[in-house]
């Protein structure tokens, strides 16, 4: 099932956030469909994202 954005056009900076995250956790993603991952993969993956979005909050706040 595709998810629908409230702004498509932020796909692309989408995509690129979760590239930098997986990186940054050593998975590798690729173009496309990912479902060969293990849960705790695409858990890390989605983890580290909500972490970096946290901080730059707390950054914003400051």
């Amino acid at each position: 099932m595709a998810s629908k954005n409230v702004v498509p056009e932020a796909r692309a900076a989408l995509d690129k956030f979760k590239m930098e995250a997986a990186s940054e956790v050593g998975v590798n993603l690729k173009q496309g469909y990912n479902g060969d991952l293990t849960s705790k993969q695409a858990g890390s993956v989605g983890g580290q994202m909500v972490k970096k979005m946290i901080k730059s909050y707390e950054d914003g706040m400051k």
